[in-house]
């Protein structure tokens, strides 16, 4: 017991820490989002074949909704699949506040999320070529209403409804505190469970067996990353701040770690079969990207 409640103190301790930059790092996101998210949008609906650049570059700001906007623009077919591949694989999720709690180097940041944007741009852009090629790219036309109807979601309501200032700053206080919250406790969590396992098995061998195993922790990681929750980057961002986790298995798992995108996608787009074909596809290409960062050695 006292070896349990020594590893919780130290969890608690070293978590507490972070609770203020992340609640800073938080009202900024969610101010920047409810401020310019409908201009984001905007942007995005006109992209046209240059959608898979601009939903790269805006899918890494750190704003928590916008994969979840880009696979609802999909499923009503305003923007193209390569679009929806590219936000997901450049969406930061969790991975920017949790660097910034940490005060890591920022240009260490800013080298991830640029692999992230490049990446995401290329093979976005390449899949958008070939669905034209294959005249499978889409019809070209909106598909919202059909979207709405069976959705029931009242979408052109949501413009009728115009808060006040005071309701909008406390809106975006209040969403600020609940993310706060929501990844405090998965870092809490996370620290806990981490220290027990260094404190029985020891680091140094923890490490090992992960470095002896790469090509495993590359799979894995990917496929944690894929779990629509916060919580999926906030323990891959975790381990590989805490030296756990290569800078390969690392990228494969924010690759494929889209926050609820994917989820969405699922939810709004009738056709199961795609939904897997996507989701499998973004799981391939975080993989491949993470065997070949690893096999290159390279350090981030």
């Amino acid at each position: 017991m006292d070896f349990v409640l020594h590893v919780l103190e130290h969890s608690v301790l070293d978590t507490l820490k972070l609770v203020p930059l992340l609640f800073v790092t938080y009202l900024a996101m969610e101010a920047i989002e409810h401020t310019a998210s409908a201009r984001v949008r905007s942007v995005v609906e006109r992209s046209g074949k240059a959608g898979p650049v601009v939903g790269a570059v805006l899918g890494a700001l750190p704003q928590c909704g916008f994969s979840a906007m880009a696979a609802t623009l999909y499923a009503g077919r305003v923007v193209t699949l390569g679009t929806l591949v590219a936000v997901v694989l450049s969406t930061s999720d969790e991975m920017v506040p949790v660097f910034l709690a940490h005060q890591e180097p920022l240009g260490r940041l800013a080298a991830i999320m640029g692999v992230k944007v490049v990446i995401g741009m290329a093979v976005g852009l390449v899949v958008d070529v070939a669905l034209r090629a294959w005249h499978r790219a889409g019809d070209g036309h909106l598909h919202i209403h059909e979207l709405c109807e069976r959705e029931r979601c009242h979408c052109d309501d949501d413009h009728d409804h115009d808060h006040g200032h005071g309701d909008g700053r406390w809106a975006i206080v209040r969403s600020a505190l609940v993310h706060t919250v929501q990844v405090t406790l998965f870092i809490l969590a996370l620290t806990f469970v981490f220290g027990l396992v260094i404190e029985s098995v020891g680091q140094d061998a923890l490490a090992a067996l992960l470095a002896n195993h790469p090509v495993r922790a590359v799979f894995v990681s990917a496929l944690v990353g894929l779990v629509p929750n916060c919580g999926a980057s906030v323990a891959i961002t975790e381990l590989y701040l805490d030296g756990v986790l290569a800078t390969g298995p690392m990228l494969a798992g924010l690759l494929a770690s889209g926050g609820v995108g994917l989820l969405v996608l699922w939810r709004t787009n009738a056709d199961a079969r795609q939904n897997a074909l996507v989701t499998a596809f973004v799981y391939l290409v975080a993989v491949a990207v993470g065997l070949l960062v690893a096999a290159s050695g390279i350090l981030l």
